[in-house]
Formats: C-alpha cells, structure tokens, sequence
C-alpha cells in the first residue's frame, strides 16, 4: 500500500477476456490486477464482454467494451481490437500500460496508447502472435504474415520490457532479434483456491450463482462402481492442443487395462467433437464431465492420479500451456505429449514430475501410464517431485517479481510498507 500523502500509481491492462468470462489468460489477469491493487496500484482494466459496461473487482475497475460476431473470429478480433485503442486513448493517462496477447497483435494497441499517452508499456506475452498461427492450423498469404510479423516485432522491441512465461519462449524471442535484457521470464500460477483454500480466497470474493448453480460433488459425477486409476485432461482443447495421440493411447488400454479410464472435463464445440470420436471408437474407458465451478476445483485436480497436458509440436516457444502448474499445486504426477524442448518438458524433468511423450508415439504414452499405474514406487516419486516443484511456482513469487519489474519500469520512487 502507497504511504500516505503520496499520489497513487497507475496501471491499465488490456485483455480481451476476464473472469467471469472464462479463460486462462483473464483468470492471470485478475490475479495479478488484485496484487496490484493490494500493492497500492490503481488498477484499470480494459476487457470485452456480452454489453459494455463499467463494474468493479473489489478495487480494481473494469471497463467492458462490448464484443460483436463470433468469438475467435478475425472479425471479432478486429472490432474488439480496434475499441481497446480508443478505450485506451481515450482514458486518462496512466502510469503504466500492461497488454496481454488476447487479441492478436495488441501489443501494437499498447505501443500506440503509449507513444500519444508519453507513459511506460510491458508486453505480457502468453502467445506469441504471429508466429503461432501457422501451428494452429492458420495459414496467411505469405506477405499478409510477414507484415503482422514486421509490426508485431516492432511494437515488442519498443516496449519498456516484455515479459514472457517460459524460458522456452525468451530463447525464441532472442533468436529473432529481441534484446534479451528488455526479456523478463516470470512464470504462471495456479488458482489461487489450489494454493490458499476455499474459504480463505472467497473472503475476498464470495461465492456466485455461478459456481454453485448445477454444481455436484465428484463423486456424484463419477459414480464409481470399482476404483479407477483416472487420467484427467482438464482445460482447453483448442488446435494448440490436439488429443489425438491421447485417443490413441486410450483405444490400446481399452482391452487390457479396463481400470484405467480417461477423463476430460470441459464444454464446447471441441468436446463435443471428441465425444462423437468416443462414440465412433466404442470407447467405454473415456469419460466426460461438464466444466466445473471454482468450488470444485480443488476436488477435481485432486481425483486425477495422473494429469495430462497435450501441445502440438510445432508450438515450442510460442506457448506454455498453464494447466501444468494447477496439476503441481496439488502434487499429480504429469505427463506432457508434446515437444520436449518446451517449458513445461523441463519443468517436468527438471522435477522429476512425471514423462513426456511426443505427438504420435501413441505406444509409448501408452506404456508409460501402465507404468505409473502398476509401480507404486514411480508414482510416489514423480508425486514427490511434482510436490516440490508446486511449492515453487507459488502465486506469490510470480507476483512479487512482477510488482518489482512493474515499479522499475515506471521509475516510481515510492516506498511500500507491508498491508497488515
């Protein structure tokens, strides 16, 4: 908290999505937006939703600006991305601009807002765009892409400092021309209900219809009539992650290992997909469950003995999926299918936390979870490993050295005191 007597900072994020609207990106931005907050910070956020409308989050404002069309569509990125420019142009001049990477290219909305507002900009990058879209599928005419490139790397070069999420992804910046001394690696977090507990999270933010409407306990939803060696997928099933090799493992444990069962929590087009895949293989040891509230989020990290995480091949150093640091928190053994030269393949390794398996090597991951279902001795020493890494990627330590970076940047001579 600011002494007293002493003018506030100030600090405007921009993102495209942010609770309640769901997605990784915005849960991190409002974790981090309230340590702001409780650090003294006065906190803006520009974001989109169904209406536009202003609200707050206990002390952090949100400026909702309304989103049309489809979302995901290059055209709802358009619109939403041009409003973001006069929403930030238009607002009172700041401190410090944050820009996340939700929509594409906002780092340039950011370097625009701070070259007319004359303040400081970091680039929170979570995926690196346009580099990333050629991995997901998209495919650009040849001089549209290197012209998103020209820009989006000029607009990241001109930043004050970019952060990045993985090491994995510095290197990549580093090898295509960025300073590495403007690069800052500072990791994602789990939810803060798998780190500090139900209760004590919602005495700052208490209980939605939301996340008790509909809601079950786990072992309504499972029903189990004899114990199950679960793996869980829970999150994203976008084209970064494909399930495909993970279909494939479970089509060859099917017959021999009936015990073992697969289980995606999640809703939408893509799971649906996967369901009439399920449907199509005659696979009874796949099991989907509906998106779950926070309440349950704990529960339902805990009931996977072992979690998975899926990345396609082709997007090392472009993204680092956060579902892993979830699965540390509660200290599940992982198992990554995808390529070993990302962040979350060292994590894994580095740790001791469990195996990675590349995309196809649908044998493989099979055997791999026969392992950990029949050798105790594996499965407590990858549990201890993943215990051990969940104990430091801690909340607390991403956001300490981002409130650090953030007052470096901003050149604040202002002294903090702790908030009792």
């Amino acid at each position: 908290m600011a002494e007293r007597g002493l003018k506030k900072p100030t600090v405007v994020f921009f993102n495209r999505v942010y609770p309640p609207t769901r997605g990784a990106t915005g849960r991190m931005l409002r974790d981090l937006a309230r340590a702001f907050a409780r650090d003294g910070w006065d906190v803006t956020v520009i974001t989109s939703g169904p209406r536009k409308i202003k609200e707050r989050d206990g002390a952090v404002r949100v400026m909702r600006l309304k989103s049309v069309g489809r979302t995901g569509s290059l055209f709802s990125y358009a619109v939403i991305w041009t409003k973001m420019l006069f929403a930030g142009l238009t607002l009172p001049r700041r401190d410090l601009v944050i820009t996340m990477t939700d929509p594409p290219l906002l780092v340039m909305v950011g370097r625009i807002v701070a070259r007319f507002k004359k303040t400081k900009h970091i680039n929170w990058c979570h995926d690196l765009y346009p580099d990333l879209l050629p991995a997901l599928g998209f495919k650009l005419p040849a001089p549209v892409m290197r012209m998103f490139k020209v820009w989006s790397r000029r607009a990241m070069k001109r930043c004050d400092r970019v952060v990045v999420i993985g090491r994995c992804m510095a290197r990549y910046l580093t090898h295509s021309g960025m300073d590495p001394g403007k690069i800052s690696v500072i990791p994602n977090w789990p939810d803060s209900e798998l780190v500090h507990g139900f209760h004590e999270r919602r005495k700052q933010s208490p209980l939605t219809a939301a996340d008790v409407n509909g809601a079950k306990p786990l072992e309504e939803l499972f029903r189990d009539m004899e114990p199950k060696f679960r793996i869980l997928y829970s999150g994203n099933l976008g084209r970064a992650h494909p399930v495909g090799t993970v279909m494939e493992a479970a089509s060859l444990l099917a017959a021999t290992n009936p015990e073992i069962e697969f289980v995606f929590v999640g809703d939408g087009p893509p799971f649906d997909r996967l369901a009439h895949e399920r449907a199509r293989r005659g696979l009874e040891n796949i099991r989907f469950l509906p998106y779950q509230p926070a309440s349950r989020l704990k529960e339902l990290m805990e009931s996977g003995d072992l979690h998975l995480i899926s990345m396609t091949e082709r997007a090392a150093g472009l993204l680092v999926p956060c579902k892993l640091y979830s699965a540390l928190a509660v200290g599940r053994p992982c198992i990554l299918v995808g390529p070993e030269e990302s962040e979350t393949a060292r994590i894994i390794e580095d740790y001791h936390a469990g195996a990675v398996v590349p995309q196809g090597q649908a044998e493989k991951l099979a055997e791999i979870i026969k392992e950990y279902r029949n050798s105790s001795d594996r499965w407590f020493a990858a549990h201890e490993g993943a215990a051990r890494a969940g104990r430091v990627f801690m909340p607390e330590e991403s956001m300490r050295v981002w409130l650090q970076r953030a007052r470096d940047v901003a050149n604040l001579q202002i002294r903090y005191r702790k908030r009792a």
